[in-house]
């Protein structure tokens, strides 16, 4: 299977093999630097899809220094050489744009999250977003994903996951809301997610591709709930999602005391069975053998490599004589 083509929305991915996002901090002012661009380039010998590092919507979502950025139009140009370059390799590649909220850091500008929060050691002084911050915020994520399709991206995935903004929402622990956007409903903790996949499927039109990196579960008491993924899932593909990437919520993209091959598993399992979209599986695999014995249980359509294929950039050429 791990050799299979497979098809997002009206795209056609040459094999299983995914790049998944992973933060370098290596951006240039926002912009992938050549050196950037041959570190996407090398890994996508063989890649059917890269996912590139999260690149924040607006200048107070930034997660870190040297954090590549798809927030003005000046970064456009840069991008091309980076999807040019990976395109010569034969592999599609996707942007990531993300907003962390509470997570912010060094903006010098004021902190938003969904309520006021402190979960995480240095998170500084927040302000509770109110509806026009809400349809700010979208209207960011809109005007990134136009960007990230006129920079020659195959593909947009939205970030809500690991701790960030949209994750917030997400998790009963970091939305203690009341509104429309409640953290005691399913229907409220998505209700922003939402609303930004549709608005960002009516800017960029029905047949160009759209991810969400899914935090299905926090792994922290009071958090969000496995019980709660189809729901979730069910709402999100509604919303015009294309492929659900599983991962990690507040608790981040490992599992405290987990080493087996694919150890979101758990989660990517019941998401993959509530939805006609494809799931995407990361975490822990190291050899084509894995992915494919993962793929063989149904446990996704698509399997991410991120540490192994950090550590080699011939990962995904290796992997495939193994099957």
């Amino acid at each position: 299977m791990l050799k299979e083509t497979i098809q997002i929305n009206h795209l056609t991915l040459r094999n299983r093999i995914v790049m998944p996002p992973m933060a370098t901090g290596k951006a240039d002012h926002g912009a992938p630097d050549s050196d950037l661009v041959a570190y996407y380039a090398a890994r996508a010998a063989g890649t059917s899809l890269i996912i590139v590092e999260h690149a924040y919507v607006s200048p107070e979502g930034m997660a870190h220094n040297n954090q590549l950025s798809m927030a003005d139009d000046t970064v456009v140009d840069a991008y091309r050489k980076l999807t040019d370059a990976v395109h010569a390799k034969g592999a599609a590649v996707f942007a990531q744009i993300n907003h962390a909220g509470a997570h912010a850091r060094d903006t010098g500008l004021p902190a938003i999250s969904p309520s006021e929060i402190s979960i995480w050691e240095g998170d500084q002084a927040q302000e509770v977003m109110t509806e026009d911050d809400v349809e700010r915020v979208t209207e960011k994520f809109v005007s990134a994903a136009l960007r990230v399709k006129a920079a020659g991206f195959d593909g947009v995935e939205i970030h809500s996951a690991h701790g960030y903004l949209l994750n917030q929402f997400y998790s009963p622990l970091t939305n203690r809301r009341t509104d429309a956007y409640s953290g005691q409903n399913v229907q409220g903790r998505t209700r922003l997610h939402a609303e930004i996949l549709r608005a960002v499927r009516k800017a960029v039109g029905p047949d160009y591709p759209m991810a969400i990196r899914f935090g299905a579960f926090d792994y922290m008491e009071g958090g969000s709930r496995k019980e709660d993924i189809p729901e979730a899932c069910r709402i999100f593909e509604e919303a015009g999602a294309d492929l659900m990437d599983i991962t990690g919520g507040l608790g981040g993209f490992t599992v405290k005391g987990r080493t087996e091959p694919g150890w979101f598993a758990e989660l990517s399992i019941p998401a993959r069975e509530s939805l006609h979209i494809p799931v995407l599986l990361t975490g822990g695999v190291t050899t084509g053998s894995e992915a494919e014995a993962l793929l063989q249980q149904g446990a996704a359509d698509l399997i991410g490599v991120g540490r192994a294929m950090l550590k080699d950039p011939l990962w995904s050429e290796r992997a495939l004589k193994e099957v």
